[in-house]
């Protein structure tokens, strides 16, 4: 079963982790379900950059990102090449080391 490693997030996990992950599985579900609270205000529906995550180790493992979500990172924050979206980021059968901007373009949150 593959791993995912987060990086430590002053906020999210200050400690990191290391969690199983089953294949199939986004990268932004398994850290829900790990209680590390990444954002995602449109519902996990690639339509908004909230869940943006780097992918520091294993990005070649996971399935290339399509226009749609290359589209939404653009207006990610920090974006850097191994840059994808933690709803669209799906686990294969190789571990992943991901690190959490320490920022979030949020328009919800923003405007209020």
């Amino acid at each position: 079963m593959p791993k995912i490693i987060f990086l430590p997030h002053e906020e999210l996990c200050p400690d990191g982790a290391v969690v199983e992950a089953e294949q199939g599985e986004s990268v932004l579900n398994v850290a829900l379900k790990n209680d590390i609270g990444i954002e995602h205000a449109c519902e996990k529906v690639c339509a908004c950059t909230t869940c943006h995550v780097i992918i520091r180790e294993g990005f070649d493992s996971i399935e290339e990102s399509d226009e749609l979500e290359d589209d939404m990172l653009d207006k990610a924050w920090g974006l850097e090449p191994e840059s994808r979206l933690g709803c669209q980021a799906i686990v294969e059968d190789e571990d992943l080391v991901v690190e959490i901007p320490k920022y979030t373009v949020n328009m919800v949150s923003e405007n209020h």
